[in-house]
């Protein structure tokens, strides 16, 4: 195996090398039409993490029929909710970044850079890991978006970071965040972005926690995902002292043919309007950041579903996104992961 050769950064006497939070979401196309979308679904739908199906068998149904026909469709619907500044992913996470950084800075972690990056995409993990060893950083943090574990994303960004590190002679010293699926900061944002939510609002029949779904074969094959997502949602619901009929947990996003971890969001919907239920309110606990399966899927398709089902009122509950609540449940997770760490630099 050949090693890359890497420059040696700069280095005072005597000063710390700084030390990294990488905060890694999913991805996002650069633009909402088809080439960008091809691009983007291309690596996506490439990660053996993602599509769990023999290479050879996927590489044709991925080239010859995927990405000719859905990236067209797909570009229709990011079109849909892309913004002034871009695609509302990127904007949060950038945002949410910024927001960490600073709220560490404040609670004495002088020491610590906060930056982010995509699994898929750009800003592209590698590119950002090249940039912190060139700036001379020697202790990295990796913080996934996700807060469920599961091997279709979390390991993903694993598999990422250990496959760049695998050519480099001079490797930092790396952390990596499995999960915060029950973390009382997570837990406690959450809550309050209901509460907020209802305040202005008021309170609906049903609060539907909607996940982004898996192929059921990855719980049968151990995957726990499945039970982190209930595991979450039975925190928030004691916390908002929800009883067991006030609220359902169901799963999106389902592609193919093969079974997905249910009950389905859709679904749930079209059939909570037909019992009679007038309003509902649906958040989606595994997205950190708002993005196409929250702002399209859920808060135009699934609204439009519920209505035309003979439900009367939908609300969708936005992701935490930059709210204090979660940047100070974020700075507290970081801060278990960087416990040892000489984060507020050595003593004048």
């Amino acid at each position: 195996m050949a090693f890359r050769k890497e420059p040696t950064p700069s280095h005072s006497h005597g000063s710390q090398p700084p030390i990294a939070v990488v905060l890694v979401n999913l991805g996002t196309p650069d633009a909402p039409d088809a080439r960008a979308l091809r691009r983007y679904l291309k690596q996506f739908l490439s990660d053996p993490r993602v599509v769990e199906i023999p290479r050879a068998i996927w590489w044709f149904i991925l080239n010859g029929i995927i990405l000719p026909f859905r990236s067209s469709r797909s570009a229709e619907k990011y079109a849909s909710i892309w913004t002034e500044q871009g695609s509302p992913l990127r904007v949060h996470t950038e945002r949410q970044a910024a927001a960490l950084g600073a709220r560490l800075a404040a609670r004495g972690h002088r020491q610590v850079q906060v930056v982010y990056a995509m699994r898929y995409g750009s800003p592209a993990l590698p590119d950002v890991l090249d940039q912190l060893k060139a700036g001379g950083c020697e202790r990295i943090l990796v913080l996934p978006a996700y807060p469920q574990y599961s091997g279709t994303t979390t390991a993903s960004i694993f598999d990422s970071v250990f496959d760049h590190y695998r050519r480099v002679r001079n490797i930092p010293e790396l952390r990596m965040v499995r999960d915060y699926h029950d973390s009382e900061g997570y837990i406690q944002a959450l809550r309050q972005s209901v509460l907020d939510h209802w305040e202005l609002h008021g309170r609906p029949g049903k609060l539907v926690m909607s996940f982004h779904g898996v192929p059921k074969r990855t719980l049968l094959l151990g995957d726990p995902y499945h039970d982190e997502c209930h595991r979450t949602a039975g925190l928030l619901a004691q916390a908002l002292g929800l009883a067991e009929g006030e609220y359902l947990v169901t799963f999106q996003s389902r592609f193919g043919k093969a079974e997905w971890l249910q009950p389905y969001t859709a679904p749930t919907l079209q059939e909570l309007a037909r019992q009679g239920e007038q309003r509902v309110d649906v958040m989606c606990p595994g997205f950190t950041s708002d993005c196409l399966e929250t702002l399209e899927e859920i808060a135009m398709e699934g609204k439009a579903e519920f209505l035309q089902a003979g439900g009367k009122e939908f609300h969708f509950i936005a992701c935490l996104n930059e709210s204090q609540a979660w940047i100070g449940g974020m700075a507290d997770i970081a801060e278990q992961h960087l416990a040892g760490w000489p984060t507020m630099g050595m003593p004048r």
